[in-house]
């Protein structure tokens, strides 16, 4: 409220329905396809509109690229002006690129792709990506993000850059090729000993020495992961 008048600041429609109309029946005014716009008014209608560019970061191509080339695919929801997106989805090289929606659209899009069975991670820092961060199987949020965008992610990525989201994606699935390892073994051992055990075929000595060996194999193949190093960019 400024001296009496109420005004609005934010998407074009959201803004023209003050005065109540959709803001529909003109173009944008500012900046140029690829910038996102922000419009200002009262209930008269639009008063101003604000241009908006946001450069990519420079480590984005490389993240795109190294979750493309271990088979997972991407794609941007945003509610940005759909050119803008279209365009940002262009210069990653992400084929799907959605713009112009709402936070309860980016989070029926997540649940939309759970429903035909994808594992679906989503990474965001607005507070508008909140409902989508929670949706996803996993969330990760940056530093820099919005509170309520960190406080809903199931992971923070410390620091400027981009890149340690490439290595948590890559020490997760190294991490669950190592538990399958270790199940496996477990698996195998108790197979063998339990039925030796029961019918005597081993001495309580030998079954305690298996046992301990067991655990010590399990334990040494997982510390391998504290000396994994993911590829870098």
């Amino acid at each position: 409220m400024v001296d009496g008048v109420r005004w609005r600041i934010g998407r074009r429609a959201f803004v023209a329905g003050l005065a109540g109309e959709t803001g529909n029946d003109e173009p944008p005014r500012a900046g140029s396809a690829t910038d996102s716009e922000v419009a200002l008014g009262d209930g008269n209608g639009i008063a101003a509109s604000f241009a908006c560019a946001d450069a990519l970061r420079t480590e984005a191509s490389a993240l795109v690229a190294h979750l493309r080339a271990r088979g997972l695919t991407t794609l941007v929801l945003s509610g940005d002006r759909a050119s803008a997106v279209d365009a940002v989805g262009h210069a990653l090289g992400i084929a799907t690129s959605r713009g112009d929606l709402s936070p309860q659209d980016k989070r029926d899009a997540v649940a939309t792709l759970q429903a035909d069975g994808a594992v679906v991670a989503m990474i965001g820092d607005g507070i508008n990506d909140a409902p989508a961060l929670a949706q996803a199987h996993v969330s990760l949020s940056l530093e820099r993000a919005t509170s309520l965008a960190q406080w809903t992610a199931d992971v923070v990525v410390l620091g400027d850059s981009i890149a340690p989201i490439a290595e948590a994606f890559d020490h997760a699935r190294k991490t669950r090729s190592v538990i399958r390892e270790n199940l496996a073994w477990a698996a195998v051992y108790n197979l063998i000993a339990i039925p030796a055990a029961a019918f005597g075929a081993v001495t309580p000595l030998l079954a305690a020495i298996g046992m301990s060996a067991s655990s010590i194999a399990v334990v040494a193949n997982a510390m391998r992961l504290a000396r994994w190093k993911s590829c870098s960019f």
